[in-house]
C-alpha cells in the first residue's frame, strides 16, 4: 500500500516542480555572441556610427536636441541589439531629416555593416539583446492566440496595421522577417511597448512570428479576402458594394419598363368592344345606306349646300 503511494507522491512533486521551472531560457543567435565579444567589430561599428549617426544621437549615443528644445535624437543607452537591429533592418534609420516619420525601406547599410553597427550600440549600455527566433519551433494556434492578445489592438486582426493616438500609427506586418519580429517585441519601437522574457518567453516569440509569417498568406476560408482589411472595413464594402448594386438594378428595370413598346390591347381584325356587329363600316355599306364614302348620308348634304349658297348671298 505504501510503495505505489510513494511512486505517486515522487510523481506529482516532479510535474510541480516542472511547471514552476521557467519556460525557457533566452535564445542569443550565435552571430549576437560573437558579435559583442569582437572589439574589432565594435571598432568599425564606432566608425560607421561617427559618420552617419552622431549628428542627431551625439558622440556616444547620448542623444541630441534640437535648437529650439525638441528632441533631435534619442539616447541609444537602452536600444541594445534588439533595437539597433529592428532599425537598421527596416531601412527606418538614418533619417535624412530628424523630423521625418520613420518609414520601412530598403536598409542604408549591408549586412556587414549593419552587424558592426549593431554591436557598437550593443556596448553602449545594457539594451535588451537579439533574441534567436526559430519559427519551426513555434506553434501556430498557440501564436495566434497569443498575437490577439498582445499585438492586434493595435496592428489589427490581420496585420494590417491601424492608427494611434497623436497621429501615430502601428506600422504593417506585411513584410517582417522572424528575427525583426523578435527585435521589436524585445526592444518596443516608438510607442510599442517593450516585452522582456519575463512577460514574453522565447517560446512564445516563435510562435507569434509564425503566426506573423502565416498573415502573409493566410487560409481565407472565408471566401473572398477583400485586401484582408479587416472585418469592420470589409463589412463596409459589402454593404456599400450591395447596396450600389440593387440601385443599379433598380435604374436599370424602371428604364426598360419606360422604354418598352405600347402594344394594342385590341388585336387587328377584331371589332372595337361596344361595337354592333351588324353596323358596317365599310365604304360600301355607307354609299347604300345613303351616305357618301365620308359617311354623310343625303340631308347631311342638303344642309351643306344650303349653307353655302346662304353665305354667297351675304347672309349672316
Amino acid at each position: 500500500m505504501r510503495r505505489p503511494v510513494t511512486i505517486v507522491a515522487c510523481l506529482a512533486a516532479t510535474a510541480a516542480l516542472v511547471a514552476a521551472a521557467p519556460r525557457s531560457a533566452e535564445r542569443l543567435p550565435t552571430q549576437a555572441d560573437d558579435t559583442t565579444a569582437d572589439p574589432a567589430l565594435v571598432a568599425q561599428g564606432r566608425d560607421l556610427y561617427r559618420r552617419s549617426c552622431v549628428t542627431c544621437h551625439g558622440d556616444d549615443g547620448q542623444g541630441l536636441d534640437a535648437p529650439n528644445g525638441a528632441e533631435r535624437g534619442p539616447a541609444l543607452e537602452d536600444a541594445g541589439e534588439a533595437g539597433a537591429y529592428y532599425w537598421l533592418t527596416t531601412g527606418r534609420m538614418p533619417l535624412a531629416n530628424p523630423g521625418d516619420i520613420p518609414q520601412r525601406k530598403e536598409p542604408a547599410f549591408d549586412e556587414d555593416e549593419i552587424e558592426a553597427l549593431v554591436a557598437y550600440v550593443a556596448s553602449l549600455g545594457d539594451g535588451p539583446a537579439l533574441p534567436g527566433i526559430d519559427i519551426e519551433r513555434g506553434d501556430l494556434a498557440e501564436g495566434g492566440v497569443l498575437y490577439r492578445e498582445s499585438c492586434q489592438a493595435c496592428h489589427s486582426a490581420t496585420g494590417a496595421g491601424g492608427a494611434l493616438s497623436y497621429g501615430r500609427a502601428a506600422p504593417s506586418l506585411a513584410a517582417p522577417t522572424p528575427e525583426q519580429v523578435g527585435a521589436a517585441v524585445r526592444s518596443g519601437p516608438g510607442p510599442m511597448p517593450q516585452f522582456g522574457p519575463e512577460i514574453l518567453p522565447v517560446d512564445d516569440l516563435d510562435s507569434i512570428a509564425r503566426y506573423v509569417d502565416y498573415l502573409e498568406e493566410p487560409d481565407d476560408r472565408g471566401g473572398l479576402a477583400l485586401g484582408r482589411l479587416g472585418p469592420i472595413p470589409e463589412g463596409f464594402m459589402v454593404w456599400v458594394g450591395g447596396l450600389g448594386l440593387l440601385l443599379i438594378a433598380a435604374y436599370w428595370m424602371g428604364k426598360k419598363g419606360r422604354d418598352a413598346a405600347v402594344v394594342d390591347p385590341i388585336p387587328p381584325g377584331e371589332d372595337t368592344p361596344g361595337t354592333p356587329e351588324d353596323v358596317s363600316t365599310e365604304p360600301e355599306a355607307l354609299v347604300a345606306a345613303g351616305g357618301d364614302e365620308t359617311g354623310r348620308g343625303e340631308s347631311d348634304a342638303d344642309e351643306i349646300d344650303a349653307d353655302d349658297h346662304a353665305h354667297q348671298e351675304g347672309d349672316p
